[in-house]
């Protein structure tokens, strides 16, 4: 799940368990508000940031995407980089070689929205991060719960140090990446399979844990090493190599005590008496209008990232493949160009091996 898609569903829950007078349908409703999810990195580029904007809306509506915005990032050092907006919108991004982060310098971003509302965040320093040391899986089996045979799968670890110096923020995050032959894909129920339209070059389709909030401090660890970190389990889908990427982050304790509070509310959602949206503070406001909502936060990570090829071929039996995918079909067009977006990519990813 998506911060955005995250916090409008939370805040349309509570909206709802906070009423205590009869239920009308389709009356709930929350302040518009943008929505903003995006940070910058010790590592080269491009940097996305995403703007969507909740509206006056009933339960059967969604977000809407933010476009026509002009944003923008700079630094301490005079450095600023205005985002092109990518299709089909509420995207924006920085330039293949353009600004990148460095560490020690400090961080803003500016958006000046197409209805003229203009919003800045607190400049954030870019904090270092100690590099993974060790990557590695391990094979792991459990019964399954009321069903025959076993779940299988390949628990993802690293191995890394924390400074001697306190006061270090860890977040921990990871991508999928495997290639797409159809970048338009519908389901045929008869065939139980998917068919698709192929893509014009190459692509890849890219999985990510938009739910998980893995995070840590130092406070009772520091300067001792990080042995054993889980990052999540690889499922036996299929007997080929599993390509993960893993991404160390470290936050500034800004960032850390917003995604803390983030998770705290992902634990918490449901019950009457937790605690309301509106505390989670992020380091976004509205310098137009103060009294317009904001949710969100943008960040200055410094980022260690490694690669791992998840070898799948001990498995047992065969694998819990879903039905097909990715099935090509002659159409018009005979292609459709692969879309550069949180989902896909034309740019193979940093050690692929075919």
């Amino acid at each position: 799940m998506k911060l955005s898609s995250f916090l409008i569903s939370l805040l349309c829950s509570l909206t709802v368990l906070a009423c205590v007078t009869e239920y009308k349908s389709e009356t709930v409703s929350i302040a518009p508000a943008l929505v903003v999810e995006g940070q910058v990195t010790d590592q080269p580029g491009p940097y996305t940031v995403r703007l969507t904007r909740t509206a006056d809306y009933t339960i059967q509506s969604v977000n809407l995407l933010e476009t026509g915005a002009t944003v923008t990032i700079a630094d301490n050092k005079g450095n600023r980089e205005v985002l092109t907006e990518l299709s089909p919108g509420g995207m924006y991004q920085t330039r293949v070689g353009g600004m990148q982060g460095v560490v020690g310098r400090s961080y803003t971003l500016t958006i000046q929205t197409k209805a003229g509302l203009r919003y800045e965040s607190t400049a954030e320093v870019l904090p270092g991060v100690s590099p993974i040391s060790k990557i590695y899986s391990e094979y792991v089996s459990t019964p399954r719960v009321n069903q025959l045979g076993i779940k299988q799968g390949w628990n993802v670890y690293i191995d890394t140090q924390d400074p001697d110096t306190l006061g270090n923020y860890y977040r921990w995050n990871w991508a999928h990446y495997e290639t797409l032959q159809a970048c338009k894909k519908t389901f045929n129920a008869t065939k139980k399979l998917y068919d698709g339209i192929s893509c014009c070059t190459p692509c890849w389709q890219i999985d990510r844990c938009y739910n998980c909030i893995d995070i840590s401090s130092d406070v009772d660890i520091n300067g001792q090493a990080i042995s054993r970190q889980y990052i999540m389990q690889v499922p036996y889908t299929s007997n080929t190599r599993y390509y993960l990427a893993v991404q160390q982050q470290g936050l500034s304790r800004g960032a850390y005590q917003f995604w803390k509070s983030v998770k705290q509310l992902v634990s918490n959602t449901g019950g009457l008496f937790d605690a309301a949206p509106s505390s989670v503070a992020g380091n976004i406001r509205c310098v137009s209008d103060a009294s317009q909502p904001v949710y969100g936060y943008f960040g200055a990570v410094g980022l260690s990232e490694q690669i791992i090829y998840v070898d799948r071929s001990a498995g047992q039996g065969s694998p819990d493949a879903d039905y097909p995918t990715d099935f090509p079909y002659p159409s018009n067009p005979p292609c459709i160009a692969c879309q550069n977006s949180l989902y896909q990519t034309p740019v193979a990813p940093r050690g692929w091996r075919n």
